[in-house]
């Protein structure tokens, strides 16, 4: 079983597989936290999951119908609780597999986990895994750690995986791409819940969890031996699902109407109407007013990538017109923010972008899965001094240099700000 947003504030801490130097973006939250989440995570969901099916069999001994649906439910709850609680911090995987999803998925976009984050949010998932089903055994006032003795064997339980697994899979990524994300968490649980039931296998569809109930002697425990055909019926239907994915909702964006494009940033290329865009990276930058550092960190990138990223910035709490020590501090390297004006966070610009960079918005910037955040710690140019507006821009400009250097290595931007 697994939990749901692929999409979390992911970026860089010095690294999803990348090291950050001077004036590049940090990740927000850094992986030691996100890591900590997706162990505490897995932990309690194995938790919930060993201890429901002892708590299970000791309340409804000889009815094993009744135990599997104590169990289902108990596991189905929790799991959407825990998805709520963990997704603004790593995205709550919890899962391996949806893990492995993420990175595959995002790896045109750079929107996705990057190879070394892949490596530590599994790591961390198996590391609860173990975790929960030896503090479930202590909480029973079992032995902490004792081999599972329940065998699992046979190919109709390794297809039994592979279908639960491809249908997590897809629940969890077509939401995202469908504009409703916020329901992942209950459809998680309620086919987690379902594919106890329909499953030969009662759905595992984990690799972590399956190996974290190796560590149970109790009803939820599977033995050593078991694992391998599990394993294989997990990453098999991992396939199906991205392939799933892919097919019913394919990552190509079409234009937007007029009405929508004002939403958006000067920098957006225009297109006709129906028309495919290039799929080239889409940039969101948010800050509370988009009065001040979104606005000059779109514009700056808009002028270096000279057509090679999309982008656009908005505000969680728009003001009403843009800081004029902002306007001035930017003419002065020759980009005119005068017609610009501050707009408002959609449910829409969050969907189209594939990073979104965040600067002191907080929690008023939803999460959407499959999306790459990074957080940008920088000095509000509110109230400031067309001085201090200054270094706010050149620092904004080195960030945005690096970020361009990444997501379209092969531009050209002018050394140093323009002008």
């Amino acid at each position: 079983m697994s939990a749901a947003e692929p999409e979390d504030r992911r970026g860089q801490d010095g690294g999803p597989g990348m090291t950050t130097g001077p004036g590049q973006a940090a990740a927000a939250p850094p992986i030691a936290r996100r890591a900590f989440a997706e162990l505490a995570g897995t932990g309690l969901l194995v938790a919930v999951v060993v201890g429901s099916g002892i708590m299970a069999a000791r309340l409804s001994p000889h009815d094993t119908g009744l135990e599997l649906l104590e169990n289902s439910l108990a596991t189905a709850m929790g799991l959407a609780v825990l998805i709520l609680v963990l997704a603004p911090v790593s995205g709550a995987h919890l899962n391996p597999v949806i893990s492995l999803a993420d990175w595959l998925l995002g790896r045109r976009t750079a929107s996705g986990l990057r190879p070394r984050e892949l490596a530590v949010y599994a790591a961390a998932q198996v590391t609860g895994a173990i975790g929960g089903s030896v503090l479930a055994n202590l909480m029973f006032a079992l032995p902490a750690v004792s081999i599972s003795e329940k065998a699992r064997p046979g190919a109709a339980l390794w297809l039994g995986e592979m279908v639960a697994t491809a249908g997590l899979v897809t629940i969890i990524f077509a939401p995202a791409r469908s504009g409703r994300a916020r329901l992942v968490p209950a459809a998680v649980g309620a086919w987690i819940g379902a594919g106890y039931w329909f499953t030969s296998s009662t759905s595992f569809a984990n690799p972590a969890v399956t190996i974290g109930r190796v560590f149970t002697p109790t009803f939820a425990g599977i033995a050593p031996g078991s694992v391998p055909g599990f394993l294989g019926g997990q990453l098999a239907g991992t396939a199906v699902g991205i392939g799933a994915v892919l097919v019913l909702y394919p990552a190509a964006r079409t234009a937007r109407t007029d009405s929508a494009a004002r939403t958006g940033s000067a920098a957006r290329p225009a297109t006709s109407a129906g028309e495919t865009m290039p799929d080239i990276p889409e940039v969101l930058f948010v800050c509370v007013h988009n009065a001040g550092r979104s606005q000059m960190a779109a514009a700056l990138l808009s002028h270096h990538a000279a057509g090679q990223v999309r982008v656009r910035s908005a505000g969680s709490a728009p003001a009403a017109e843009i800081n004029p020590a902002v306007i001035a501090a930017m003419s002065e390297i020759g980009l005119d923010l005068a017609a610009e004006y501050p707009k408002p966070l959609t449910a829409e610009s969050l969907r189209a972008a594939d990073v979104v960079i965040t600067m002191g918005c907080g929690d008023a910037c939803p999460l959407y899965p499959g999306k790459r955040y990074l957080d940008w710690d920088l000095p509000d140019p509110a109230r400031q001094p067309v001085g201090q507006v200054r270094l706010i821009r050149d620092e904004i400009d080195a960030r945005v240099r690096d970020l361009l250097a990444e997501l379209a290595p092969a531009g050209q931007a002018a050394p140093g700000i323009p002008g």
